[in-house]
């Protein structure tokens, strides 16, 4: 097969179609300090600004090699379109993602989702960075993501209330998750209109570690189905935690493909799912291409391991943290390039 573009070669593999050589992509954040660096901006100045925020995703993936772009970077939008402050740390030149100091909701029942919520907070400079992506980085397979809705309703109010909530306010609980479902697929068909390639519904709150699996069946997995049943394909599921319980049924949320992170076991994942399930993921990215301690022959042999146990795409488990060591970055997708030529079930 003649060398496929990076756009080709994800989207071919999210159809199940044959690909040159397995990708390194992600449908979470896939921001390092050396694109920032590259596009000389701030990191506090990267979330508000649409050209800001395209061109140091587009350098983040050109300097890396990644197969892909993704935006956007933190997971406040939402709550702050829905009139929540947030704090952006401005005059602060660490790694700093915004952050919601105070929630001006303190119960379940209060939460009001406006009806043009895709025109409110930052949400409307999306469209714009997508613009700029695809104009700059026609190649590049563009992704964005939408956190589920336990997961946004921890961004909202309080995480120990919603964790108690289902117990006890189980009623509003699931009154407020039908909301956030239906203003997730509202922004998801928002960003789909708007030109990305793939999007991924996220939602880490949900893992085995943290809700049981019944909690998951009959609470959480009704809802993301209901929102990837509204949305294009591609579009993705991650569940971060511990996964290999949820599984099966992650794989009967009609996603076209699955993403865990480091803490599910690739062989066992993928005995669970079977052949023919897209199984993607599942790098630990801070110990691997953060940590100076790690040298990058053990980077090497972990994603030639990970490949040999069954992943169809080598991704970040979660959002990459954007400290990076250059080399181990570059040797994870490099590993994935060259040794993931390997014919896989797809």
């Amino acid at each position: 097969m003649t060398e496929l573009t990076s756009k080709e070669r994800v989207l071919r593999l999210l159809r199940k179609e044959s690909i040159d050589t397995m990708p390194f992509f992600s449908g979470m954040g896939m921001l390092v300090m050396p694109g920032i660096e590259k596009a000389k901006v701030k990191f506090a100045t990267i979330h508000t600004d649409a050209e800001r925020m395209a061109i140091s995703a587009v350098w983040s993936a050109r300097l890396m090699n990644f197969d892909c772009v993704v935006i956007p970077y933190d997971m406040t939008m939402e709550s702050e379109a829905m009139g929540n402050q947030i704090s952006l740390y401005q005059d602060s030149e660490d790694i700093l993602y915004p952050t919601i100091p105070q929630k001006i909701w303190t119960d379940l029942d209060q939460v009001v989702i406006p009806k043009n919520i895709t025109e409110l907070g930052r949400l409307p400079i999306l469209p714009k960075a997508i613009e700029i992506i695809k104009r700059e980085a026609p190649d590049l397979p563009l992704g964005c993501w939408q956190l589920g809705p336990f997961t946004q309703a921890g961004q909202i109010l309080e995480l120990d209330q919603i964790l108690k909530g289902v117990f006890k306010q189980k009623a509003k609980v699931e009154k407020l998750l039908d909301d956030l479902t239906d203003m997730i697929i509202k922004i998801g068909q928002y960003l789909q209109a708007a030109g990305c390639d793939y999007i991924t519904l996220r939602e880490p709150g949900v893992a085995a570690d943290l809700l049981s699996p019944k909690t998951f069946k009959d609470i959480i997995k009704p809802r993301l189905t209901r929102i990837l049943d509204s949305w294009k394909s591609p579009k993705l599921l991650h569940v971060c935690g511990q996964t290999e319980p949820l599984l099966a049924m992650m794989a009967d949320c009609h996603a076209d493909g699955l993403t865990v992170d480091a803490k599910c076991n690739v062989r066992k994942g993928r005995e669970i799912l079977g052949p023919d399930v897209l199984f993607m993921g599942n790098l630990d990215t801070y110990k691997l291409t953060c940590d100076e301690k790690t040298p990058k022959q053990v980077v090497i042999d972990v994603v030639k391991d990970m490949i040999d146990g069954g992943m169809d795409a080598i991704m970040p488990g979660c959002d990459l943290w954007p400290a990076i060591i250059e080399e181990n970055m570059k040797a994870v997708v490099d590993t994935t390039h060259t040794y993931g030529t390997k014919p896989t079930h797809v």
